[in-house]
């Protein structure tokens, strides 16, 4: 079905969507926009309700395959892509996907599509030693993202975001983690049903923090860990300093005392991948 006009009731609906996360919330959906984010969604099993492309940036690629032959496919001229699209490279394809939550019980039953870094699993397919980064209250949805980008490429069993202010389907979000919000199982939940979950199953809990805490690679990330930044301008609040296992820092030579959270999530993360991998 071809659609030519901004005011069509489609296509207002998918520019709500992109904007609210309101509506995200009440009706299960969200947009994921780019053929690269969207081949990481279908791959992680995720449903497509409806797609709108632009045959003239399409040129001959085909679209995507698993879209599903229930998912609506709308054709828009470049003039009405240009538009809707948050970018122009995005190779003229947008798609509206129904939402999946996953709870944190099924972070210990990895869904990763990519092979994850713990050598060793248990009899259920659990990771032997799981690894998660925890975010408290992160709000920028840049940095979010730039944390999953992360922690796919240390191979993290998931990402943990307590006491959200953005919620995980939002455009910016999968645009700037250029689609690991999939690739890694990324939960929303309470900083209390967090705590409660590491401590039941003996995760152990390291804040990042400037007060009372140890040099980063002195401490032991080889044990199921978590490791839980807040925001750079307030931290983490005194619920999970009381919760820690151990209090963690990066060294500031400078007269900042700082980093931005995606920066220091990257760096611990990837001291974790080689305290792992040393024999």
């Amino acid at each position: 079905m071809e659609i030519t006009s901004a005011q069509n009731p489609r296509i207002k609906h998918l520019l709500t969507l992109q904007q609210k996360s309101s509506l995200r919330r009440s009706e299960g959906l969200f947009v994921v926009e780019g053929r690269r984010e969207l081949e990481h969604c279908l791959t992680a099993g995720y449903e497509v309700d409806s797609i709108f492309c632009c045959p003239e940036l399409l040129g001959e690629s085909p679209l995507p395959g698993r879209t599903g032959g229930k998912a609506s496919i709308f054709s828009l001229p470049s003039s009405l892509y240009e538009k809707v699209a948050y970018r122009g490279s995005t190779e003229g394809i947008i798609a509206v996907i129904k939402e999946r939550r996953l709870t944190l019980d099924s972070l210990l039953q990895s869904s990763r599509t990519l092979p994850p870094l713990q050598l060793e699993r248990g009899q259920g397919g659990e990771a032997a030693s799981p690894l998660f980064i925890v975010l408290e209250s992160v709000e920028k949805p840049g940095n979010l993202g730039a944390v999953l980008r992360s922690a796919d490429a240390a191979g993290a069993d998931g990402v943990i975001v307590c006491d959200p202010l953005t919620d995980i389907y939002n455009p910016n979000l999968i645009r700037s983690s250029i689609g690991a919000v999939f690739t890694v199982p990324t939960v929303a939940c309470t900083s209390e049903e967090c705590i409660l979950f590491l401590k039941q199953h003996g995760i152990r809990i390291l804040t990042a923090q400037l007060q009372d805490s140890r040099l980063y690679y002195d401490t032991d990330m080889r044990q199921p860990t978590a490791i839980v930044m807040g925001t750079e301008s307030t931290g983490l609040t005194q619920q999970w300093r009381d919760a820690a296992d151990a209090h963690i820092r990066i060294p500031m030579m400078g007269r900042l005392d700082s980093l931005n959270v995606s920066v220091s999530a990257a760096i611990l993360l990837f001291e974790a991948v080689r305290q792992r991998q040393s024999p």
